[in-house]
Order: C-alpha cells, then sequence, then structure tokens
C-alpha cells in the first residue's frame, strides 16, 4: 500500500478514571483521504490532538511522517485544524493567514492560493470578527494549507457549513489527495465519510472497532425478499443461506447472500408454492453498519 505516514499502536489517553482513547492502533497511508468516524465525545479529538504533539498519550506510541508526534520535523510538513480555529477578531482572514504563515516560515506567497481554495478569496479583506462559523471554518483550513503539507489533520471540517459548503469542502479534500496530499479527518457525519473516504477507522467509547476500506465495511451485498405467505418464504430461505442471514423488517425478508443468489431464490420459493412479489439487491449503508457496531457499545467519552 506504499508508505505509512501516520500510525499508532495502542495509543491511549486516560483522564482519571476515564479512558478517551482507548488502545487505539490505526494506520493512514501515503496518498489517502482516511476517515476517522465516530460520534460526538467518541474520542476523535483527543486521538488528533495526540498526533498533532498537543496532548501527551498515557500509553502506546505514535509515529506521524516518521517522527514523534509534535516534533519540529513531522510538523513542518503537517498542517492542522483540531476543534475550532482561532483568530485575531480585529484583523482581515488576509492579514490572519499572513501572521500564520510567517510563525510557519513560508511569508505571504502561498496566502492568495490558500484563500482561493477554500473560496475565501473575495471576503479575505474582511474583518474575521464578522466571519460567520462556516467561513471561520474554512479559513482554518486555510491555514492548514499555508505550509503545502504532505499530511493534513482535520477535525470536522465541515462543522458549521451549509449544504453547499459542504459539498464544495469534500470535493476540495478529494482533490488534495488526489493531488498525493495524504487527509486524515475526523467526522460524525456518515454520508461524509461515505463519500469521502478510502479507508475509515470507526471508533466509539475510545476504541477503534473497525478499520477497512468503505466497501469491505459495508460487506457483502445482500437481497431483499417480499412473498407470501411471509412465515413460508422465511422458512424457506432460513434453510437455504441459514437462519442467522435471514431477518424480517419493514415487512420484507432481508437476506445477507450475494445478488447472484437471486435465481436459487426465485426457484426455491416458486417450487413451494409462495408467491414472490419483489426481489431485488440490497445494499447495506454505512449508517447501518455504524449502528451495528456501536449498538452495544457503552457511554462515548
Amino acid at each position: 500500500m506504499g508508505e505509512q505516514l501516520v500510525e499508532t499502536d495502542n495509543l491511549s489517553k486516560t483522564y482519571g478514571a476515564i479512558a478517551a482513547v482507548d488502545r487505539v492502533s490505526l494506520s493512514v497511508w501515503r496518498g489517502e483521504v482516511y476517515g476517522f468516524l465516530g460520534p460526538n465525545g467518541a474520542g476523535k479529538t483527543t486521538t488528533l490532538r495526540m498526533l498533532a504533539g498537543l496532548v501527551r498519550p498515557t500509553g502506546g506510541s505514535a509515529r506521524v511522517l516518521g517522527d514523534e508526534p509534535g516534533s519540529p520535523r513531522a510538523l513542518a510538513r503537517t498542517g492542522v485544524l483540531i476543534e475550532a480555529p482561532r483568530f485575531y477578531p480585529y484583523l482581515s482572514g488576509r492579514d490572519n493567514l499572513r501572521v500564520v504563515a510567517r510563525y510557519a516560515g513560508v511569508g505571504d506567497r502561498r496566502v492568495e492560493g490558500a484563500l482561493e481554495a477554500v473560496d475565501l478569496a473575495g471576503r479575505g479583506g474582511d474583518r474575521y470578527a464578522g466571519y460567520s462559523l462556516g467561513m471561520k471554518q474554512r479559513l482554518g483550513v486555510a491555514a492548514a494549507l499555508l505550509k503545502d503539507p504532505e499530511l493534513l489533520i482535520l477535525d470536522e471540517p465541515t462543522n458549521g457549513l451549509d449544504p453547499a459548503g459542504m459539498r464544495d469542502m469534500r470535493a476540495l479534500l478529494r482533490e488534495l489527495g488526489g493531488r498525493g496530499h495524504t487527509v486524515l479527518v475526523s467526522s460524525h457525519l456518515l454520508g461524509e465519510v461515505q463519500q469521502l473516504c478510502d479507508r475509515v477507522g470507526v471508533i466509539s467509547g475510545g476504541r477503534l472497532l473497525a478499520e477497512s476500506t468503505v466497501d469491505d465495511l459495508l460487506g457483502q451485498a445482500g437481497l431483499l425478499v417480499r412473498a407470501e405467505p411471509m412465515e413460508k418464504a422465511r422458512e424457506i430461505l432460513e434453510r437455504l443461506v441459514g437462519t442467522s442471514n435471514v431477518a424480517v423488517a419493514d415487512g420484507a425478508l432481508r437476506l445477507r447472500t450475494g445478488p447472484s443468489k437471486a435465481g436459487w431464490v426465485s426457484r426455491a420459493l416458486a417450487d413451494a408454492g409462495v408467491t414472490l412479489t419483489e426481489l431485488r439487491p440490497l445494499e447495506r449503508t454505512l449508517e447501518e453498519v455504524f449502528l451495528e457496531m456501536t449498538d452495544t457499545e457503552g457511554t462515548e467519552r
């Protein structure tokens, strides 16, 4: 898969008796958009803060771009936006970026490009105090882009954006991934992650529940069956595919079996005198998978 830019091994952070992050082991590879998915309070921000060197772990280890998190060499090649961005309220967006650029050692040369990338070039002269929440969020992303970083660590970058702004932000992140940047983005929005990311890590209650591609996470497609009489159809299909692979929902049978088995299902029902009224492929959504994973988890941290 190429080069690993972020790697954690049993990374943990406790606050007293509370385990905010509990033995998280994840990996982010060069050039991918990695979605760190979990509900609010799941441990996403604490994990990202440790990767940025803002918080020290209480257990485990992490490497970012081959170095310790927060080391000068790692930070020089990383752009970070964690939680709500903070800027000088009396300065314009453009002047705020100039301040950040000088601290980052890149001067003013990247300021205009960063403003254009987040669609703020026309409002760059306005005072930050007058920005909407969405504009403030976009300016935070612009600041993260100033160093033209190899790795972007973004905590809920679409927070506060309207639907059009969310769409534009997703397009920007996909473009950055396509240009060779690596993006680690946290989100609690399932649809956003499904549209945007190459791979996903699912976290709940401080624990990493799964890490895989979106397609692998969704798993095998299924079949939806409507037939009469329903109970007889259910008995037949349970014998065919196994009891654990048949579920009843919304007046239909849901089968965990590939669409290629549709003809097999149709023949079995017809041979038994069952009337088939609907048979179609059924794909799981990321929301269904996520709810399955988190259903038995305790209170999120």
